[in-house]
């Protein structure tokens, strides 16, 4: 058997999958897409104003699926950041250029020229000591087939840990580090500059979700560069083995972009996968991040 694959029932998901059967809603319908994460959401328009009633439904489903999505939104910028907003303060971020006249948006544009590189699990910018709660991503341009975005529940992956490792990442703590992504782009210069205002920060291997109070897994191959108050081989192997968990496809929904899809996920309850298979088509897409709290036990 292949070091981290599961065979047979991942048995723990059949209490969350069957709960999220129950739910009913009042604005919108929902088609799930996981076991028990990701759901589409239809019958709401984000182009115009919504009543706090919806804001707050909406909410609640982001929170029950960790990530949702909308069909055939066709965003203005101003619609974008004005829906984003309902939900809280908006990031700048530091690195990525907006391109696109509003400054609170990033524009992710893959091409022939410019490759995409976000192929691998990540929660967004856990280098920063309050990361996001939450990101709105439009797709502007999206090519005819492949460029999926792929989802990862991280309470399942908690939950999937052996009592072990749940002590394990209960009581440890991690560095979290920008350099392993933005830093390899840059000069010696500006790595210096960019460490100078972007400091190593720590963040618990397990935190709880402020809103819901469920406990999740808080680790990401991108940005987690060391366990510590351990040795080095052993923070290599345990990290290892959180990400092996993480990587369960049966914690995963797949969503396959069209022209004005968006998606809504939380940046705690889950990570994120964008499939790099379309090149050299284009696909452009526009972010606003929404500003969050410290991850804490």
């Amino acid at each position: 058997m292949v070091r981290g694959q599961r065979v047979g029932p991942i048995v723990h998901l059949a209490t969350e999958r069957a709960r999220l059967a129950t739910l009913q809603w009042s604005h919108f319908e929902v088609e799930r897409l996981g076991a028990t994460i990701g759901a589409i959401l239809h019958g709401v328009n984000l182009c115009g104003p919504l009543a706090e009633g919806v804001i707050a439904e909406i909410r609640r489903a982001l929170h029950e699926y960790k990530v949702i999505f909308f069909r055939r939104q066709p965003l203005t910028p101003e619609q974008h950041v004005a829906f984003a907003r309902r939900f809280g303060d908006l990031e700048i971020h530091p690195f990525i250029p907006s391109n696109t006249g509003a400054p609170e948006l990033v524009r992710f544009e893959k091409s022939f020229d410019v490759k995409g590189y976000e192929n691998t699990w990540h929660h967004d910018v856990t280098w920063r000591e309050t990361p996001s709660m939450g990101a709105v991503l439009h797709g502007v341009h999206v090519p005819e087939s492949g460029g999926d975005t792929l989802f990862c529940d991280m309470y399942a992956a908690y939950e999937g840990l052996t009592d072990e490792n749940k002590d394990f990442v209960d009581s440890h703590d991690a560095e979290h580090d920008f350099m392993q992504s933005f830093g390899r782009q840059v000069s010696p210069d500006q790595r210096a500059e960019m460490r100078a205002k972007y400091p190593l920060v720590v963040h618990p291997l397990s935190a709880t979700h402020p809103a819901t109070g469920r406990r999740h897994l808080y680790v990401n191959p991108i940005f987690t560069s060391r366990i510590l108050d351990v040795d080095h081989d052993t923070s290599e192997r345990k990290l290892a083995e959180l990400w092996n968990e993480s990587d369960n496809v049966e914690y995963q929904c797949r969503f396959h972009w069209e022209k004005d899809s968006v998606a809504f996920w939380d940046n705690r309850a889950c990570q994120h996968y964008a499939s790099s298979d379309y090149w050299p088509e284009i696909r452009i897409m526009e972010r606003a991040s929404i500003k969050g709290d410290r991850p804490s036990r």
